[in-house]
């Protein structure tokens, strides 16, 4: 029976919608978008046309998948972080809007700087560092990130959001001291792996069995990265400059408490938009 991409995409919904997706909508606007090659404003025109068997099929497909556990972001091979479009592939996390509460402070606080160097430590996709590029445009970003597949992803994105000439990127271990030829930042950002080691079986099936432990397990107790940024990463942020984190759940005040014990002050956290503490920031004081 012929059917239009509105129905197609309406009947996809309703069933992501019963397997308890929340993100339902979206998810079954890309698959279709992605499974018939065209662009969501394509998609939105051509709404009450008839879709071609073979395509339909390809899209039915690529939503068995779905629901078998497979990430969207994955499946399609992108996800927009911050306005910004960013090749994702299974070395990297997917990009999460959790993750833009991170971004959107340290764009606030960079706005004033004018010209300054931020590093985007543990960077993944590369997207916080490219969402405070593209949004400051006086900021150099380096993104460091220790796995070479992750690596490719970030220069990827580099080249696909035009930010060659303000972005580089540069093999990093953030469990290691810094290099002693990288220079100062004004600000660090990082969003590190802070996931318990005995919590990542409990992680859900989309999560645990798709996207990457290394990006995930921050150590037995979740906390090695903080530790290891805090106390050996501050040598290369100036006196008066910010440091980022976004945290997991519970995790705030214990990170807050890390970052004052090694000389940080005006330490804030910062709520996410269901108001569970998702990032903690401060300014590295000079010593006494």
């Amino acid at each position: 029976m012929a059917v239009t991409y509105n129905n197609l995409y309406l009947d996809i919904r309703r069933r992501l919608k019963q397997a308890g997706y929340p993100g339902a909508n979206l998810e079954a606007r890309e698959l279709v978008c992605y499974g018939s090659g065209k662009s969501r404003e394509a998609f939105f025109r051509d709404a009450q046309l008839y879709v071609a068997p073979e395509i339909e099929e390809k899209i039915l497909s690529l939503v068995e998948r779905h629901l078998s556990g497979e990430p969207v972001a994955y499946l399609i091979g992108e996800w927009e972080f911050y306005g910004l479009p960013l090749d994702v592939n299974e070395s990297v996390l997917i990009p999460r809007v959790d993750t833009e509460v991170l971004a959107r402070e340290a764009i606030d606080y960079l706005r004033f700087l004018g010209k300054c160097r931020v590093l985007d430590l543990c960077a993944g996709s590369g997207c916080i560092g490219l969402a405070i590029a593209a949004n400051v445009p006086e900021a150099r970003v380096l993104l460091g990130e220790i796995s070479e597949p992750a690596i490719r992803v970030c220069r990827q994105n580099i080249r696909r959001n035009n930010l060659t000439g303000q972005v580089s990127v540069m093999t990093m271990d953030a469990l290691a001291s810094p290099p002693r030829t990288l220079g100062e930042f004004q600000c660090i950002v990082s969003n590190p792996p802070y996931i318990p080691k005995a919590d990542m079986e409990t992680l859900e099936h989309s999560v645990k069995d798709f996207e990457p432990h290394l990006a995930l397990c921050g150590g037995e107790d979740g906390y090695d990265f903080y530790t290891a940024i805090i106390r050996q990463w501050k040598d290369v942020l100036v006196t008066g400059g910010r440091l980022y984190f976004e945290v997991g759940i519970g995790q705030a005040d214990t990170v807050l408490r890390m970052m004052r014990a090694e000389g940080f002050g005006d330490i804030n956290v910062v709520q996410d938009d269901q108001g569970i503490p998702r990032v903690v920031y401060g300014t590295l004081m000079d010593e006494i």
